[in-house]
């Protein structure tokens, strides 16, 4: 079994060059979009089956007496609870042996099952090719033994790509650091929905940064869509038990009415 893969994205680090954003849209072959400003450094202003990664910027409750903005490099987390590939009727959203969930786009039919049921809300239909879409991870370049383009992108170090558990490693140095310096960041992925492949290091608490405190899996969507699913099978299967009950019926109602 392959080696689980892994992304740390270090937010004390981010500088919002974005980056990563055009290294993204550079390897994938992603349009670009059409904004307008909305009276925020953020662009585009939210993910889009044509935008995979995305700096987000916030302005935290108390701006205008400390004012900043909170940089975040928002992206699929690839969970290894992964709840759009149990919901996914076709079999599109797979998961790979090195933790990457990946949508195959010639099986996808473009039902938003995993639109509605993702916790950090990541994948997008697309209107140009009809299928859900999202970050992949630079899954074609992880096979030839290179990093994502945006980990490669990155001038400060922000983004980070090895092992899963290199990545944790890492992770759990750079907090140690940040407590010695008076801060109380958190390792958010290390343990959310089986544990995320791709982690932050985060400096304040997740809300701050649009975040889940404690993502969960939307168990009763899942069942609904895992019922609806199974419905057209059970269908079928009346259907045929049906024709063969009344075939075997039919010769004697007939028989009977002959006489």
């Amino acid at each position: 079994m392959a080696e689980h893969v892994g992304m740390l994205l270090d937010i004390t680090k981010c500088m919002a060059c974005r980056g990563c954003q055009v290294a993204c849209k550079q390897w994938n072959q992603l349009k670009a979009e059409v904004t307008t400003n909305t009276g925020t450094y953020q662009n585009p202003p939210r993910l889009s089956g044509q935008t995979w990664t995305l700096i987000q910027f916030t302005e935290p409750d108390d701006f205008r007496d400390n004012p900043r903005w909170l940089f975040r490099k928002q992206q699929c987390l690839h969970c290894t609870e992964a709840s759009c590939a149990e919901v996914c009727p076709t079999g599109a959203i797979q998961k790979q042996d090195n933790g990457i969930v990946y949508i195959n786009q010639s099986i996808c039919t473009g039902c938003k099952y995993c639109v509605e049921v993702c916790p950090f809300h990541i994948p997008h239909a697309d209107r140009t090719t009809g299928t859900a879409r999202k970050c992949w991870l630079c899954l074609d370049r992880i096979n030839d033994g290179l990093k994502p383009a945006c980990a490669t992108a990155c001038p400060t170090g922000a983004v980070q790509f090895g092992t899963r558990a290199a990545m944790l490693s890492k992770a759990r140095m750079r907090k140690k650091e940040l407590e010695a310096k008076g801060l109380s960041p958190r390792i958010y992925g290390e343990n959310e929905l089986g544990g995320l492949h791709v982690m932050y290091l985060l400096p304040e608490k997740a809300k701050m940064f649009g975040l889940p405190e404690k993502p969960t899996k939307p168990t009763g969507t899942i069942f609904w869509k895992w019922l609806l699913g199974i419905i057209p099978g059970l269908a079928l299967l009346a259907g045929i038990f049906g024709y063969f009950f009344k075939g075997k019926s039919a010769p004697a109602e007939n028989t009977e009415s002959e006489r």
